[in-house]
């Protein structure tokens, strides 16, 4: 095993600004139903509440959330108001603005003035006075553009109190820098694992240039996205589950953490014992030649989350 991997593998803590987080957290996504956004049978409640408290006794002290994380009758802020608040000292929520949906569930996309209203509905539903981290989620259709109005929107809000920390989400390199220019940067969101485009890797090394915290979503979905991941996964990643008799989930996370100390990972589920395995994911050492084999894998097509097209 390289030191390098050694080295990413071992460090348990990273930096979101002053914050200090673990770098196994929490997705809120799945929190509100069987499916992300879906208007079928909901979570149990009390379930989900439970799934919560539990997530914060084995460790997480990070959790990635949304106003738009619900479904027909559950909010995942709701939840994990009702779940944790008061909350812990050293809890860091991080949610994300620029997407939002109506009552009815139907998808919307703010204009820079209509970002504190999503900040303040944020604000609302966690019960807070500040939000800890907000992320810029940029539509694909603005992936080529600039995202300076809409950041720098943001930036205000952080200097009127309502924000600590600025991040972005689903970026180029040259989006980053262009965020950069305007306001302090502590962390980058975007899709990464198994699989990843060369372009991929080469911000997530940026942000370790950098020293800002890289924080993959879909690093277990992968190509599934939303839906979860594919039925049947890749031999090798599997071999590789099988030689240490874990799941299939636990190598994609443990390949995402050994990326470098940066690399933050934020799995979301409904499942406790699904909880469980995600948290232990991080003492899951891959040797060198399983991180070579896992890293040439060719990346698997997909198209955008259908919430992810404005």
């Amino acid at each position: 095993m390289s030191p390098r991997t050694n080295t990413a593998a071992a460090t348990r803590t990273w930096q979101l600004g002053d914050l200090t987080v673990n770098r196994v957290g929490f997705g809120a996504m799945r929190l509100t139903g069987t499916a992300p956004f879906d208007r079928g049978a909901p979570r149990d409640r009390e379930r989900s509440i439970g799934l919560l408290r539990r997530a914060v006794e084995l460790g997480v002290n990070h959790i990635d959330t949304a106003a738009f994380y619900f479904s027909a009758t559950r909010s995942a802020n709701e939840l994990i108001n009702r779940a944790l608040a008061p909350y812990p000292e050293d809890l860091v929520i991080t949610s994300k603005v620029w997407p939002g949906r109506d009552p009815s569930g139907a998808w919307w996309w703010a204009t820079p003035g209509q970002l504190r209203g999503q900040v303040e509905e944020n604000l609302r539903q966690l019960g807070r006075d500040h939000l800890d981290v907000v992320n810029l989620r940029v539509p694909p259709s603005r992936r080529t553009g600039s995202i300076g109005e809409h950041f720098g929107a943001l930036a205000e809000l952080r200097d009127a109190g309502l924000i600590r920390h600025l991040g972005i989400s689903n970026v180029t390199s040259e989006q980053l820098a262009e965020a950069l220019a305007i306001a302090p940067v502590v962390c980058v969101q975007n899709p990464y694992g198994i699989g990843a485009l060369s372009e991929d890797r080469a911000l997530m090394r940026l942000c370790g240039e950098l020293g800002l915290a890289f924080v993959p979503f879909f690093a277990i979905a992968g190509s599934g996205r939303e839906a979860g991941p594919a039925a049947r996964d890749s031999e090798a990643v599997c071999a590789v589950a099988r030689a240490h008799g874990v799941s299939v989930a636990q190598v994609r996370l443990a390949w995402t953490l050994q990326q470098g100390p940066h690399v933050l990972a934020i799995p979301g589920t409904g499942d406790p014992d699904h909880l469980a395995q995600n948290m232990a994911a991080d003492t899951l050492r891959l040797s060198a030649e399983e991180m070579g084999r896992l890293t040439s894998l060719r990346p698997a097509a997909h198209g955008d989350a259908g919430w992810a097209r404005g």
